[in-house]
């Protein structure tokens, strides 16, 4: 077929709209702004075809059609409404509905359900037919995530996300009469907890572990004398916003800073300014591997704990690739527990350090044991966006009219190196930044690295340092990192520094993060932390006061460094299996 697709007028509702050869009707309806019923269909997967609520009219065809999956045709005639549509869908949704059973009060479309809306357009009764999954049991994802099997509507969207993030973990399975979702009981697969599964499913069967049912409980330690500390990734601020109908992209850092204080919490830090910690230990490591010919190469990023996971349990003879820097989060709940603490005069014991995270794989590290130092915890709870802005309304806090408050100045604010963590690219940018002057005592002509941005899931390029050709790699989507891992088993010195996010986008489409989320949305959100670190004064996380300080005070014993900087991974066993699985 030509490259050159052929275009043509169709007709939807009596009004003609251009077409082109190979797409669907959704497709044209969906780029005209024309609203058509849909709850199977996401742009981010391949077409389900399952819910039929997308139904059609074609004249001069008999029956109806899935507006999904059905292609465009030249002069072709729809129609989007007719009593025959109408009753078809409203059939289907009560179908739908015998099997997802309702828990509105603890799901993250609380307050905007799709089926739900659907539901009131089309006089549905959703208790007309019993529940035929009033049974199914609620699975636990390790420490990070649930699927509660009585609210899947088997839709498919979870299995295709999951296997383009590169897990595979959920599968069909017949389950008596019906082809059901199931996590795999397979040895050989496991779920690396990235959580797009959540972001995915039309429905809600995915959640966080504890996701509303707990918010409220670290609180609670505020009033056993603890002291409750706050803090929050570099992508919260460019997406919690959405929460409050503010547009994607919306930074509102200091806003999210006031209305963590209005929960009553005096202290509130930018995880940020651990990122600037996390960029020089990773900078002096690279160097280091640079250097030695004997040590491996290309050196990997190990901040995002869900690629982690991926690799320790899916090509664990890569490991040694891992950099020995733990995340952002890990590093600042560290610095809270020991500089902090000291400085304070308070005992570790009694700090208890939440963070707001864009993902439910930080609930999975910070139970990692390697992320212990001695005996404390540097993280003792992980709140999802979500989460956070759910115990916010709960509060009656509504972010717009928060007044915006500025970060204790005790641990410094962080640079525009830090904050741009929060994008896919972002990671290896700002060390980049910062490993370049590091060794040629210059700042690198560009600050901004084109080459490594965007939402592509895939970008590969060659930096140039005092002649010398950087080769790197920023993945996005576990499944993209098996291209550069199979290349790498061709060719071990294909890359010098390679980036890796599970999610789509990086940290910006976690599984944490507000829904609905596309494409669209991801770019708004990383462009908002791109203006951040435009704005910024300084740029370079070695340029910043507080962590030139830091490194003179504390960092500058090597103990310190290794035990609140450094960790170590290894190989992992299947970890999760489904409800009553006997092994």
């Amino acid at each position: 077929m030509s490259k050159n697709k052929k275009t043509f007028f169709i007709k939807i509702n009596s009004n003609p709209y251009r077409a082109k050869e190979g797409q669907t009707v959704l497709d044209v309806a969906l780029k005209n702004k024309i609203f058509i019923t849909r709850l199977c269909y996401h742009p981010d997967t391949v077409i389900q075809g399952s819910c039929r609520l997308c139904l059609v009219e074609i004249k001069g065809k008999k029956g109806l059609f899935t507006a999904c999956n059905t292609q465009v045709e030249p002069d072709m005639d729809i129609l989007t409404d007719s009593e025959a549509i109408s009753r078809a869908k409203k059939t289907n949704l009560e179908l739908i509905f015998t099997e997802h059973c309702e828990e509105c009060n603890d799901c993250i479309y609380r307050y905007g359900c799709t089926i739900k809306k659907f539901a009131k357009d089309y006089d549905v009764k959703i208790n007309k037919f019993p529940d035929r999954k009033k049974d199914h049991p609620v699975h636990d994802f390790g420490p990070a995530l649930q699927f509660d099997a009585k609210k899947c509507v088997d839709c498919g969207i979870c299995v295709d996300i999951c296997k383009k993030v590169g897990a595979c973990f959920l599968e069909y399975e017949k389950v008596g009469d019906f082809y059901e979702v199931v996590p795999s009981s397979k040895p050989d697969k496991d779920c690396i907890y990235c959580g797009q599964c959540i972001t995915h499913c039309p429905v809600g069967a995915f959640e966080g572990v504890g996701e509303f049912e707990a918010i409220e409980e670290p609180l609670r330690q505020k009033d056993a004398g603890k002291t409750v500390v706050f803090q929050f990734a570099p992508s919260i601020r460019s997406t919690i916003g959405e929460e409050f109908d503010m547009p994607h992209g919306s930074i509102v850092t200091g806003r999210l800073i006031g209305a963590i204080k209005q929960l009553g919490i005096e202290h509130v830090f930018d995880v940020s300014v651990g990122a600037d910690v996390t960029t020089i230990e990773e900078a002096k490591e690279l160097i280091e591997r640079l250097g030695d010919k004997k040590a491996t190469l290309p050196m990997f990023t190990s901040c995002c704990p869900g690629w982690v996971k991926f690799l320790e349990f899916y090509h664990p003879e890569f490991i040694p690739h891992l950099t020995s820097v733990r995340s952002p989060q890990i590093i600042m709940g560290g610095l809270i527990k020991t500089y902090w603490a000291k400085e304070k005069g308070i005992d570790p014991k009694d700090i208890i350090v939440i963070s707001i995270m864009p993902c439910v794989a930080k609930k999975y590290e910070i139970e990692r044991p390697e992320n212990m130092i001695g005996d404390i915890k540097p993280v003792d709870h992980v709140l999802t966006t979500r989460e956070f802005a759910q115990l916010l309304k709960k509060n009656k806090i509504d972010l717009k009219n928060v007044k915006a408050v500025n970060p204790d100045p005790f641990l410094g604010v962080p640079t525009g190196a830090g904050v741009i963590y929060g994008a896919s690219g972002g990671v290896m940018e700002s060390a980049l930044r910062t490993a370049y002057k590091m060794i040629t005592g210059k700042k690198l002509p560009q600050l901004e690295l084109e080459q490594v941005r965007g939402i592509e899931g895939f970008k590969k390029t060659e930096i140039d340092i005092n002649g010398t050709k950087l080769k790197v790699g920023v993945i996005n989507g576990a499944a993209n990192a098996k291209i550069i891992l199979d290349e790498l088993k061709e060719n071990p010195r294909a890359y010098d520094y390679v980036e890796m996010m599970a999610c789509f986008g990086g940290c910006i489409g976690g599984g944490g993060q507000p829904v609905p989320v596309n494409d669209e949305i991801r770019k708004k959100r990383a462009q908002g932390l791109y203006n951040v670190d435009t704005r910024n004064n300084i740029r370079m996380a070695d340029e910043s006061v507080f962590v030139k300080n830091l490194y003179k005070e504390f960092l500058a014993d090597h103990d310190n460094v290794h035990k609140v900087c450094h960790t170590k991974f290894s190989k992992k066993d299947k970890e999760v299996y489904p409800k009553n699985y006997k092994k």
